[in-house]
């Protein structure tokens, strides 16, 4: 219970049966790992923790949590919606190795589920890593730090099945979050959303490049040709000049892959161009995309109703980007939440989707004939 969730409280959040919190929208960073966990979140518009005294009910098969106990039984579970039989791949949003036995222990199997995406920063979380700090503090804390990141991969990858692949989204700390959990001091930026972060982030560290060389290498040693299924992407970035330049920054030659992460409209209408830069594959981060498009921001509850995850405009801008990259040859992943699975399906030309874990696991298990 807690009046705003942040990365502070990744340890107690993973750990929880349910999360009440004052403020944050339902998208929001930690709320979206809550959602990818099957922790449920309730929101309160008083947060008063010592208002909220006797029972607090949880119910796991809905994904609720209620003040107050349940007269009688639940209601009617949320009617079927759409199955995986439309679904040529599904890459899995996780937050650990845990992420990744739990979706290949699902009966029946998920024979979709070929790749595995996670966070840097999640990855960071769970191993008690502040990023920031450690690239302040020289070129030996920062290779430390890529080599650290690297065993916390390593660890996934022995969870993977034949065929299965992990990709990690680099590190995408926005400065709100990053002073939570760093020692030093962070600017304060007056719109860390729109500030120094993702790619323009990673373009002005110096040490980054050395910890993710390092990383590279780990990896390389320690698990030979499998350290080809691991990929990376690049965060919020908005064209391919910035393809390059980072590219450069990092050191990678020509051949090595390197994907993208569109959550910019700039990023949508540079598809082609970052086919043409390199990228080897495109993720759709929908969550940011929309706030983005519509100018409502997704942890603030109070602009709920205008954050549209099937409003017109963001369609349109999903159809584009998925129509480029057809055009392109370009593997393209689209990141959508359950309950706009079946709609997504219906309305935009593709096959291809990233969900969350406990979402995928509602799908398999409705699929199987058992309880969503």
């Amino acid at each position: 219970m807690v009046e705003t969730l942040g990365p502070d409280f990744y340890d107690a959040i993973v750990a929880s049966a349910a999360v009440i919190c004052g403020r944050g929208g339902r998208t929001g960073h930690m709320q979206s790992l809550c959602r990818s966990r099957g922790i449920p979140v309730l929101r309160v518009d008083s947060f008063e923790p010592d208002a909220f005294v006797g029972e607090v009910t949880i119910l796991v098969d809905r994904e609720s949590v209620v003040l107050g106990g349940v007269d009688g039984e639940p209601g009617p579970a949320r009617p079927p919606g759409a199955g995986l039989d439309g679904l040529e791949s599904i890459c899995v949003v996780i937050a650990d190795a845990a992420d990744i036995r739990s979706t290949n222990d699902l009966v029946p199997r998920v024979e979709q589920a070929r790749c595995f995406f996670v966070r840097e920063e999640f990855v960071c979380f769970a191993a008690g890593l502040s990023p920031v700090d450690a690239l302040r503090a020289g070129d030996r804390e920062a290779r430390h730090y890529g080599k650290a990141i690297a065993s916390e991969l390593r660890s996934m990858v022995k969870e993977l099945l034949p065929g299965q692949r992990l990709v990690m989204r680099l590190l995408d700390l926005r400065s709100d979050d990053a002073a939570r959990i760093t020692t030093g001091a962070v600017a304060d930026e007056p719109n860390p959303e729109l500030g120094l972060h993702g790619t323009r982030w990673l373009l002005a560290d110096p040490r980054y490049p050395r910890a993710f060389q390092a990383l590279r290498a780990y990896l390389q040693d320690r698990l030979g040709w499998d350290a080809e299924r691991v990929g990376f992407a690049v965060p919020f970035i908005n064209d391919e000049e910035e393809f390059r330049l980072l590219r450069q920054h990092l050191g990678l030659t020509g051949d090595t892959p390197l994907g993208v992460f569109l959550e910019t409209p700039a990023a949508v209408h540079s598809t082609a161009g970052f086919r043409t830069a390199g990228a080897s594959e495109l993720f759709v981060g929908t969550k940011d995309l929309i706030q983005f498009y519509l100018a409502a921001d997704r942890g603030n509850h109070l602009v709920a109703s205008s954050y549209r995850t099937r409003h017109p405009a963001v369609l349109a801008a999903l159809r584009q980007a998925v129509e480029s990259c057809h055009e392109a040859g370009l593997p393209l992943h689209v990141f959508v939440l359950g309950a706009d699975l079946d709609h997504y399906l219906r309305h935009l030309p593709v096959r291809s989707l990233m969900m969350c874990t406990a979402e995928l696991a509602h799908l398999a298990r409705r699929a199987g004939g058992g309880s969503p």
